[in-house]
């Protein structure tokens, strides 16, 4: 395989862990709301929620309808968890987890962070280095012109060009304040816009992005597959420049 092939392949790779990750933690946000409010969508106003970004991010239905027969039939519940770490280089990690296992989910957590070179930070050391947002990404075959058009017209806060390794822009992040993402989504859906529901959600945002040698990045990136690899884990955010 080709260096292009092989770069090719790995983009395909970390898109298909994405959708698999964005897939994992509707199917938990649902059984979660099943176990609060029972299965009926009608007067459970949490799961109208989660099958409406189930909708969004066109989550099979088969996953759907497991989620929420293993919810009623089960007593377990999941809890919202966040983790901070240091990366080489001084670098910060935010690791999110939806969770019915918080020991687990902390032993494997901090055990990734150790093995993967980094460091674990008290609560608060690292997040507040980041900003939270909500985050729609449009399809790069909409064109800059409409994209920012769409998206200022939708409400957005910024917009800004997604970059893959070779500097290629392979879609454009909308951002805006957390209480918008709702109502931004559902403009830029009624505009038309094609956009990429497992690159969209609400995110940590860096307010600063750290720049590092060579060696430092590659562990970095390598520290960043190995939190991602943690089946609890569902997002990861660094303030490392070029590492999303």
């Amino acid at each position: 395989m080709g260096r292009r092939s092989a770069k090719i392949a790995t983009r395909k790779n970390k898109a298909d862990a994405a959708k698999a990750k964005l897939f994992g933690k509707i199917g938990k946000q649902i059984a979660q709301a099943v176990r609060q409010g029972g299965p009926d969508q009608v007067a459970n106003a949490r799961l109208r929620e989660a099958l409406a970004a189930a909708k969004v991010a066109q989550v099979p239905s088969d996953i759907i309808e497991r989620n929420i027969k293993k919810a009623s039939e089960s007593k377990a519940d999941y809890a919202e968890v966040t983790y901070e770490a240091y990366g080489l280089g001084g670098t910060g990690f935010v690791i999110e987890c939806l969770t019915d296992n918080v020991n687990r989910s902390a032993s494997d957590v901090k055990a990734a962070i150790t093995k993967g070179g980094g460091k674990v930070a008290d609560p608060g050391s690292v997040l507040f280095n980041f900003q939270r947002q909500g985050l729609v990404m449009i399809d790069a075959s909409e064109g800059e012109d409409q994209a920012f058009e769409a998206a200022m017209e939708a409400g957005a806060a910024d917009v800004q060009p997604a970059l893959d390794d070779d500097d290629k822009v392979v879609g454009y992040k909308v951002l805006t304040a957390v209480e918008d993402f709702g109502a931004v989504s559902s403009s830029l859906a009624e505009q038309g816009i094609k956009t990429v529901p497992e690159a969209s959600g609400l995110v940590y945002v860096p307010l600063v992005q750290q720049e590092v040698n060579d060696d430092q990045f590659e562990g970095n990136e390598a520290l960043l597959e190995r939190l991602l690899a943690v089946d609890d884990v569902d997002a990861v955010y660094t303030t490392v420049a070029g590492l999303d």
